[in-house]
């Protein structure tokens, strides 16, 4: 079965979502429960679960629905391939350009075209999607602009500088507040990631995981503006951190700080919460800010 770079995408995320909640096998995956953990439309989640039927990763009775086939744990090899293949080739391209700034400041669907053999409505997907990630922008008229993104030492510093001003704060906010589902959601996660299992994930699992938890440290704070803030700037450092990635070890450090952050705000200690949550970025600035990642 022949998936979309979209309907590619969600079957990468139902893999690492299955694995980051570590379901035993015949746990029952509902659409509407997935479109909305992943926030997307149920029909590219159902062509992506038909999709895992034919890997072999679930079972599907056509009057109860999607069950998996075989346990978190036994996905290893099956993650590593659908995240290798999951992200759309023109807009891998496009990206690894730009990191390089072998991209003009200004440039017109049609010089990419060209530069890429492919047609307008293909260019264009990838295009809008850049757009949503914050790193271009459509000019009025006709033509993009290339706006900042992490692409130097000097940006990644600053994005760590902005960071631990803001998700600090955030904690703090009298507006802030967490429950224990979503508690107990994160601290299953980075366990599972301190216990091992950043052995086995893949680079975009790992960031997809370390993104998660500030987003919805984020989220919680009750500011519409941090959340969207923080959020844009994970889209940001995306590609940059899926070469930083490769580098594991750091992985297991930085998801044992994650649960010093969670247990301060299990026992009611935002000040606490929010010290550990400064130290942790600040660590993170020193350990992953290399100018190899540039270069």
């Amino acid at each position: 079965m022949s998936l979309s770079p979209l309907q590619a995408r969600i079957a990468r995320d139902i893999v690492s979502y299955v694995r980051r909640e570590r379901f035993e096998i015949g746990q029952h995956l509902v659409e509407s429960q997935l479109a909305l953990a992943l926030n997307v439309s149920r029909t590219p989640v159902k062509f992506a679960l038909s999709h895992l039927v034919e890997r072999g990763m679930l079972t599907h009775d056509r009057n109860r629905g999607f069950f998996l086939a075989r346990s978190s744990e036994e996905l290893s090899d099956l993650a590593s391939e659908v995240m290798g293949n999951s992200d759309d080739p023109l807009y891998l391209q496009i990206a690894e350009l730009r990191l390089r700034r072998k991209i003009p400041e200004l440039f017109t669907e049609i010089e990419l075209m060209r530069r890429f053999d492919v047609s307008r409505t293909a260019l264009r997907a990838v295009l809008l999607r850049i757009q949503q990630e914050g790193w271009m922008e459509q000019r009025a008229g006709q033509g993009w602009r290339i706006l900042p993104m992490i692409d130097s030492v000097e940006a990644y510093e600053e994005s760590y500088a902005f960071r631990a001003t803001i998700e600090p704060s955030g904690l703090l906010s009298p507006t802030f507040a967490i429950d224990r589902e979503t508690l107990d959601a994160c601290r299953r996660q980075q366990e599972y990631i301190a216990n091992g299992g950043y052995l086995t994930m893949t680079a975009q699992e790992l960031f997809e995981a370390n993104s998660q938890f500030h987003e919805t440290l984020a989220a919680c704070s009750g500011n519409r503006f941090l959340q969207q803030t923080v959020h844009r700037l994970d889209r940001l450092r995306r590609l940059v951190e899926y070469r930083q990635a490769s580098t594991r070890a750091p992985r297991k450090g930085q998801a044992e700080e994650h649960l010093l952050i969670l247990d301060c705000l299990e026992r009611g200690d935002r000040l606490a919460a929010a010290d550990q949550m400064r130290k942790h970025l600040e660590q993170a600035r020193r350990k992953k800010v290399d100018p190899a990642l540039f270069e």
